[in-house]
């Protein structure tokens, strides 16, 4: 297996320490889990690059208080991981009263210099 091979159980870690990541609002974990040309898609449209998502989580705009994922597929093609999830969160938004979150999320992964690394990410509510 060469340094950018991937396998699912690599993925599977990586996508919880991502989770895990938002959830403390991790600025190094974030930093060295995301990609700087990264494209971060909101369920309510917005677009952020690397750094205004991860200034999002740390200057507590966005907050996650719980952060469950759940019905996660991973395909894996080549060096490249295509991850969807179901998302529930509990929120303490800036701003905002808290509240709850229900998404389907689409995460894209790439072994970039032997390490995963998220190129792009978008949400979108679920149905009601």
């Amino acid at each position: 297996m060469t340094k950018d091979t991937l396998d699912v159980a690599e993925v599977e870690a990586t996508v919880e320490s991502f989770r895990q990541a938002l959830v403390a609002a991790d600025e190094a974990a974030l930093t060295n889990l995301t990609a700087k040309e990264l494209t971060y898609g909101h369920s309510g449209g917005l677009i952020e690059d690397q750094a205004t998502f991860i200034n999002s989580m740390v200057s507590k705009k966005f907050v996650f208080t719980s952060l469950d994922f759940s019905d996660i597929t991973i395909a894996v093609i080549g060096n490249t991981a295509v991850v969807r999830h179901s998302l529930f969160a509990h929120t303490a938004d800036q701003g905002k009263d808290p509240g709850t979150v229900s998404l389907h999320v689409l995460l894209v992964w790439e072994k970039i210099d032997g390490q995963l690394k998220l190129i792009a990410r978008q949400a979108v509510k679920v149905a009601q």
